[in-house]
């Protein structure tokens, strides 16, 4: 066994994936201990990778969704062979994400076939979905030879975070470390409106923690200002909102100082998981049992409706009751019961 060989991983490009991706890499530090494991993924995801003591190094991939970009492509594939890498593992599953590796020659590139990637890959692998139900076992079996078993126990996700630089943010945001039990509430969701819990329903359990002597801070991007925005409203403006004012690694660093954290199906509910935050996910068109939460101490609030999970953007009927239907009481109910002052 090759302990120092030399991995290039093509990561997700997705918050929350990205974070269950350290579980491969985690897998493969204790597998090749003197390896080096270098991640190819977009520029914003190396906040992320920073807090992962795995990875050696980031490779910025300059390419969004959807972009083919081939003689982009081709010249980075070219620049990356004096690198000498062994073996590439290709997270994602399209043609496209496969191709830089190719180029780059790398001898042995590992993945799931994919969109039919044959000749572009050449260690193929055959999702069985039933004997790999988590996203997390399909990322760590192609960090392992072909039928090997996964180990027993598995790895979880733990993001490192920067002391320094977030005293940084709390001075920058006019913020103090919290005196009190800080609640985080994380209202967005990238996948759709469907996976957003209300934003009223946010609102009345911040407002009953505010009662109650806690903080509550609203973290999201730009595009979760308005759910945000909504729910500083409807609290008069004492909960302090984050949203789109924050960049993702303030964001990482804020969220470790959370007493408590409340978030939809989400990547922040992934980057909260991996901070060992206690944490309740709330799921509705999407389900745990393919993407849950990391951690022991989290919880996951979801309704067993005929009609869920859907994995729809939109609600198909319009009514949206696998969120409506999960009343604030609910969650506040789940609080209580996990005591988030004492964890």
């Amino acid at each position: 066994m090759n302990s120092s060989k030399k991995i290039l991983i093509v990561g997700p490009a997705w918050v929350g994936d990205m974070v269950m991706a350290q579980t491969l890499f985690m897998c493969l530090k204790h597998r090749y201990p003197d390896a080096q494991i270098d991640v190819l993924a977009p520029a914003w995801t190396k906040p992320l990778l920073e807090g992962m003591p795995e990875i050696s190094g980031t490779i910025d991939s300059p390419f969004g969704h959807g972009d083919v970009r081939l003689r982009e492509r081709y010249r980075l594939g070219v620049a990356l062979r004096e690198r000498g890498y062994d073996q590439a593992i290709v997270l994602q599953n399209s043609y496209k994400s496969a191709l830089i590796p190719y180029w780059a020659n790398i001898p042995q590139r590992t993945g799931w076939v994919g969109e039919m990637r044959y000749g572009l890959l050449n260690d193929i692998r055959r999702l069985d979905k039933k004997r790999l139900p988590l996203m997390i076992h399909r990322y760590i079996a192609l960090g392992l030879g072909k039928g090997v078993p996964l180990p027993i126990d598995l790895p979880r996700p733990q993001l490192r975070i920067s002391p320094a630089k977030r005293t940084t943010a709390l001075s920058r945001l006019a913020l103090q470390e919290p005196a009190a039990p800080l609640l985080a509430l994380c209202p967005g969701a990238e996948f759709g409106p469907a996976k957003q819990w209300p934003a009223e329903y946010y609102a009345e359990v911040a407002k009953k923690k505010l009662a109650d002597g806690w903080q509550v801070w609203i973290f999201g991007s730009s595009k979760d200002k308005v759910a945000a925005d909504r729910i500083e409203s409807l609290t008069e403006g004492r909960a302090r909102n984050l949203a789109g004012v924050t960049t993702l690694s303030e964001a990482v660093d804020l969220l470790s100082l959370a007493s408590g954290v409340i978030a939809n199906d989400s990547g922040l509910l992934h980057v909260a998981a991996a901070l060992g935050r206690p944490v309740i996910a709330v799921y509705g068109p999407t389900t745990p049992s393919f993407t849950p939460p990391l951690s022991k101490k989290a919880e996951t609030a979801k309704l067993d409706l005929p009609c869920s999970p859907c994995f729809k953007r939109e609600c198909p009927y319009g009514h949206q009751q696998c969120m409506k239907s999960l009343k604030p009481a609910m969650i506040l109910e789940t609080m209580e019961k996990m005591n988030y002052v004492s964890l």
